[in-house]
């Protein structure tokens, strides 16, 4: 070989050695964008943190996190329009009721294939949860559909001012439990007890729940302990309120309203608790946060009574992490679900106070034990975690649209608590009223 001719190869060789760099460099990671709807700052930043923390540690992928602007119906309004316009990130939360309309618009993706592929267990979650997330709405079972995986979970308490409860004598639901006693008409003889504490300058209440359907179902559900949310029956087909357990639940929250033991139904009844005036406020964990900073008197948390039957109920509220239909990198974005969902994770999310964790094994269940009592010592996590034992999912409607049916049932249920219905006229018209929305 000449000179010249090896002068050419080593150059040649020389440039192909530079170019091997830029080469390596053009493979960039792939990118997932993904979005949750926080409540406030710190939510946001906790996310942002998790986001950072997961993307530093996994090799070949960049996660950008997005927090949602809308609240309420306007936040999943506006995913479904992003979807369709092909905006939207690859993977995003949205509420456990929304998965019947995403997965009915084409907007999510199934992940049965991808989960099987993975041999990924979703046993480790609330098998409530897992059952909506599976559900085929073409053969109607639970097989061949995974719609997500479940961020967290919530279930419902009753908060209560346990200084009201001094001042009226009356033993605190817990020891009331303990003693066998914390069935319905032990709670009516502690919420009259409570109200008559009232003066003439100033009302107190044994009690408070808002008009949401959540709260008024849930003693329902108890006395029917049917294992499943009887608005519906089990097949979603067509109203499940017709029966007597229906009757007896309402009449049964009538005379808490008609007798000006609760806060009349339809007002808020969080300002009036956290002022001092209600006894107890059911709601769910999502409140606690906002009772450590907000309460000023003696208060904590405890189960709902159990109905005649012996049953309680409770909700298990739930949102879920999803796929966007339309991601370009379905694997990816798959696996970002199994990060996010893991007990690392969810246990940082707890740590705000306003979630559990979807996770129910015993290394996600004690970190939420172990929650907020750093800045309430006395705090009964337990409440939250024995609710969930036997608590309903709250479940998407594949069926019919439930906003729609909701706003013309809880009217209804305005009237039973006003005392401008009664509960035998509710129960024997309520599915009437309801029927027109199941028709296609």
């Amino acid at each position: 070989m000449s000179k010249r001719s090896m002068l050419v190869v080593l150059l040649a060789v020389f440039l192909l050695s530079l170019s091997v760099p830029l080469i390596s460099n053009a493979q960039e990671d792939v990118a997932l964008r993904w979005r949750t709807r926080p409540d406030n700052q710190a939510e946001i930043d906790l996310y942002q943190s998790i986001s950072d923390s997961v993307d530093a540690g996994w090799d070949g992928v960049s996660l950008a996190y997005e927090p949602g602007g809308t609240e309420g119906g306007g936040y999943s309004a506006t995913l479904l329009t992003e979807v369709a316009a092909g905006t939207a990130p690859d993977v995003f939360w949205i509420p456990g009721t929304d998965i019947a309309t995403f997965a009915s618009a084409g907007a999510i993706l199934n992940l049965s294939d991808l989960a099987t592929a993975a041999s990924f267990d979703m046993s480790v979650f609330y098998p409530q949860q897992v059952a909506q997330l599976t559900f085929n709405p073409e053969t109607k079972t639970n097989e061949g559909a995974l719609w997500g995986m479940p961020r967290d979970a919530s279930a419902m308490v009753l908060y209560y001012n346990a200084d009201l409860f001094d001042e009226a004598g009356v033993d605190y639901p817990e020891k009331q439990m303990a003693d066998g006693k914390w069935d319905w008409e032990g709670f009516k003889a502690t919420v009259e007890a409570i109200s008559g504490l009232s003066t003439a300058d100033n009302q107190v209440y044994g009690f408070g729940m808002n008009s949401w359907w959540a709260n008024w179902l849930l003693w329902i559900n108890a006395a029917y302990d049917s294992g499943y949310n009887n608005y519906f029956t089990a097949d979603q087909s067509a109203c499940g309120l017709n029966g007597t357990p229906t009757t007896e639940a309402m009449s049964f929250m009538q005379e808490l309203y008609v007798n000006n033991w609760a806060v009349p139904f339809g007002q808020d009844s969080e300002p009036p608790f956290v002022s001092g005036n209600v006894g107890m406020f059911m709601n769910g964990r999502w409140a606690t946060p906002n009772n450590i900073k907000s309460l000023g008197f003696n208060w904590n948390a405890a189960e709902v009574p159990a109905a005649p039957n012996g049953a309680r109920s409770n909700w298990l509220f739930w949102g879920a992490y999803v796929v966007n239909a339309n991601t370009a990198h379905p694997q990816e974005a798959f696996d970002l679900l199994s990060r996010l969902t893991s007990v690392e994770v969810q246990s940082q999310v707890t740590a705000l106070g306003a979630n559990i964790p979807s996770r129910a094994g015993e290394d996600a269940v004690n970190a939420f034990l172990g929650s907020l009592t750093d800045v309430k010592p006395d705090l009964n996590n337990q409440a939250f975690v024995n609710g969930l034992a036997y608590a309903v999912a709250e479940a998407p409607l594949w069926t019919a649209n439930f906003g729609d049916i909701d706003s013309v049932v809880n009217a209804e249920v305005g009237k039973v608590m006003s005392g401008d219905a009664t509960p035998e006229d509710f129960t024997a018209t309520v599915c009437d009223a309801m029927a027109p929305f199941f028709q296609k």
